[in-house]
């Protein structure tokens, strides 16, 4: 396994710039580990799965994974591979969203997406061998202190990434393409295509530790699902003001293919005030926790604040 990483808030890294590169270099490791070698046979799959994971990203996930097992003091072991399966749920996504047949996009990361570098089929094989991964680590890793928990987080993590979750918001999406939709349905959307990822992330995190009331946890994944909305109306807002440089992937796409978004729906400054209107509800969810819960309030900060 890769470097310990201290999670403890009395760390003297208490800079929140410092604890996100960390985190994000140490997970960038622990992937490279627990992904297959490119050497190892088939090698050009095995290639691709490597290329859609590593060397890029905000890491976001991960943080609120390491970020969360902070309220219930969690061994960053556990955290580790729990932030792991889903970076590389995140990567097997992202493989397959950028295909022709869904949004066909050409930059992510600031580099040709998989199936440019590879080819269409070996992307659609890499993301489904990501995905097979990602439920093989969450199996073969003791995750929790009880093996009700364990499986409470394999049921977790499956239901996030299904029918009832990712997969199910990119259908949704796909299948309002040129239309007119309200702004619940979009926020539905949303809550399944960006969200259901992200507050399993928070769970997932939190499980890996000392258990909380059901009262508690529900705070938890309150301020999963308002900070996994606030990551999708800056990520809409990002689209209409940023450049392809900066983001890292095509400027603009969502508006040329003429697909419904927090700011053709709401306008620009109505969109951002809806983004800091969530930062604020999403703080507010955390009350009670203390200190523990700085990481979470920073990092909740930063996803509507960000620039890329």
């Amino acid at each position: 396994m890769a470097a310990n990483l201290k999670i403890s808030p009395l760390s003297a890294m208490s800079d929140f710039q410092d604890w996100a590169r960390t985190v994000a270099l140490d997970m960038e490791r622990t992937l490279e580990i627990l992904l297959p070698a490119a050497n190892i046979a088939p090698i050009r799959l095995h290639d691709a799965m490597r290329y859609a994971t590593l060397g890029g990203g905000k890491r976001v996930r991960p943080m609120l994974a390491f970020a969360a097992g902070l309220v219930t003091q969690a061994d960053p072991e556990r955290v580790k591979i729990v932030a792991a399966a889903v970076e590389i749920i995140h990567a097997y996504s992202l493989a397959h969203d950028d295909l022709p047949c869904m949004d066909n996009d050409v930059l992510r990361r600031g580099k040709p997406t998989c199936h440019v570098e590879f080819d269409e089929a070996t992307a659609l094989l890499a993301g489904d061998a990501l995905q097979a991964l990602a439920f093989e680590l969450m199996a073969n890793y003791r995750l929790a202190d009880s093996s009700e928990t364990q499986i409470l987080m394999q049921q977790l993590f499956a239901r996030a990434c299904g029918s009832v979750g990712m997969a199910g918001g990119q259908a949704i999406d796909l299948a309002n393409v040129g239309k007119q939709i309200t702004l619940p349905e979009l926020e539905f959307m949303h809550i399944l295509k960006t969200g259901a990822l992200i507050r399993a992330a928070v769970r997932l995190g939190a499980y890996c530790g000392k258990p909380l009331r059901e009262a508690e946890m529900g705070q938890l994944d309150r301020y999963g699902k308002l900070v996994g909305l606030a990551f999708q109306v800056v990520d809409d807002i990002l689209d209409c003001e940023s450049n392809t440089e900066k983001l890292g992937k095509t400027a603009g796409k969502d508006q040329d293919a003429n697909k419904p978004t927090y700011v053709s729906l709401m306008g620009l400054m109505p969109a951002k005030q809806f983004a800091a209107e969530l930062l604020r509800d999403a703080l507010d969810a955390l009350g009670g926790f203390g200190e523990n819960a700085a990481r979470l309030r920073q990092l909740a900060a930063f996803i509507v604040q960000r620039q890329h």
